[in-house]
């Protein structure tokens, strides 16, 4: 989806304008063949040799980009293409890539939020924006699925106006486009279907509190309520206790990582507020009916 949103706006600019606005060329690095997601297969170059044969490099990596980050050929590549003053992008996971890299040290940039998580307990100076792109000098950065059409809508604006730009995205019945400070994930009101300024409050706090878990009293001071009245409001509002929740919000982030990272799991019981990987082991068990390291294979 984060390749063809990409890719589908700038073929139709070509076929709007009658003429090619875009030459769209598409890289491998020791393949031939690319396969998306769904198994669908497309012809690709080699790597090329030198940055003046392109304007702009988009990275597409989805699925499980952390086993790319290893990959020396990449790394050095992208290095070279930076150093040359070509503008890099990162689509979805491309951004890890790049970060893999050392290309996003000073930058403004954002990720999918699934792989957020990873990103930064891998690279704790780096911080992504939770935002659908980020255009940042020449690091151009989107969070993937759909955010592409409105990240290549504003190339396209600022390359033929916005007139063409507006007939390429109706072309895609895309008549909503967000600006890039839109928010990638629906607010804590929509998720949780709740209205309750306070607890909506906590809930955003223990989102970005995970590490080092706040009490129950720093919540309720926060929710400006007793701690009773928290214990209430989330059996209430949520159909669990505080502890239940906070600890799940934990949980997820630590599958999150399990999935997206390769860091031990040692490593993601710390970055989760565990004391040690054997309670983060127990707790995960209870909630998702295996242990980590059984997930993870």
């Amino acid at each position: 989806m984060s390749f063809a949103s990409a890719v589908e706006p700038l073929r139709a600019a070509n076929l709007l304008a009658g003429k090619t606005l875009f030459e769209l060329r598409f890289f491998g690095a020791e393949i031939d063949m690319a396969e998306s997601s769904v198994g669908v297969l497309a012809p690709v170059e080699p790597l090329p040799r030198e940055a003046s044969e392109l304007d702009i490099l988009l990275v597409v990596a989805g699925g499980d980009p952390a086993r790319y980050l290893a990959n020396a050929q990449l790394t050095a590549f992208f290095r070279r293409m930076a150093r040359s003053g070509l503008a890099l992008g990162g689509i979805s996971g491309g951004p890890l890539l790049l970060a893999a890299a050392g290309l996003l040290a000073g930058r403004r940039f954002t990720v999918h939020w699934e792989y957020a998580a990873a990103l930064t307990e891998r690279w704790p100076n780096l911080v992504p924006e939770r935002v659908r792109f980020v255009i940042d000098r020449d690091r151009i950065t989107c969070g993937g699925g759909v955010a592409p059409l409105d990240l290549m809508h504003s190339l396209i604006e600022d390359r033929h106006g916005p007139d063409f730009a507006r007939a390429v995205s109706d072309w895609f019945l895309h008549r909503h486009v967000d600006p890039p400070t839109s928010p990638q994930r629906s607010s804590v009101t929509a998720r949780y279907g709740i209205r309750h300024a306070g607890l909506i409050a906590v809930l955003e706090r223990m989102e970005t509190s995970v590490e080092e878990p706040a009490s129950r009293a720093e919540f309720a001071a926060l929710a400006g309520v007793s701690e009773r009245h928290l214990d209430r409001l989330f059996a209430a509002h949520l159909n669990a206790s505080f502890q239940q929740e906070y600890l799940r919000i934990r949980l997820e982030h630590g599958r999150s990582l399990l999935r997206q990272s390769p860091m031990k799991i040692s490593e993601i019981a710390l970055a989760c507020g565990f004391s040690g990987a054997s309670q983060f082991s127990r707790a995960f068990r209870r909630l998702y009916g295996e242990s980590p390291s059984d997930m993870r294979k």
